[in-house]
């Protein structure tokens, strides 16, 4: 979902190939010649695989400099690497860890990212961030108002052509969360 929501947002063609989990279709032979993990979101460049969501985004940002979505000064960089890895590392398992342990973590994050966007303006990071906070209000329901600051996020976001087309096309698709 969040290098759909980039790619929206940078308007560049791109062709989308949903991969099913609940159809096991990420340990085809086909797809694991791409990518032997059989994770996924997986970006081909010119055929060759890119894998990883960060590195996705990172890339998706340098590539398309014109779309304002990663910061050009270096110590904004840094910030957004560290978001990136935060989410990866400690946001994105939290759900899988129950309720109680993802809401920790959320408390973390939603402290972290105080009334703004991730790092200074609108970018890769709140993309990032986004995908996981909305997979996870609408599986984990937390609390209403339990997330201020992320919740207000959520809403910023939801309110972004990018993220509604996204939302839009993966529903149509079939978009299923994998267990």
């Amino acid at each position: 979902m969040a290098p759909h929501i980039a790619l929206h947002e940078i308007g560049v063609p791109f062709e989308a190939r949903p991969v099913s989990f609940r159809r096991d279709e990420n340990h085809t032979a086909e797809f694991l010649a791409l990518n032997p993990e059989g994770k996924v979101p997986l970006l081909l460049i010119d055929g060759s695989p890119l894998t990883e969501v960060a590195a996705i985004l990172f890339y998706l940002g340098g590539r398309f400099p014109e779309a304002g979505l990663w910061p050009q000064d270096l110590e904004a960089q840094a910030r957004a690497v560290s978001w990136m890895s935060f989410i990866a590392s400690a946001v994105h398992p939290a759900r899988r860890q129950g309720l109680e342990h993802a809401r920790k973590i959320y408390a973390i994050a939603d402290a972290k990212l105080g009334a703004g966007w991730a790092v200074d303006a609108y970018g890769m990071a709140d993309i990032h961030l986004f995908r996981l906070f909305w997979r996870f209000r609408n599986s984990l329901r937390p609390p209403p108002g339990e997330f201020p600051n992320l919740e207000a996020h959520y809403h910023r976001m939801m309110a972004r052509p990018a993220v509604q087309k996204t939302i839009e096309v993966e529903t149509a698709a079939g978009y299923e969360l994998p267990a």
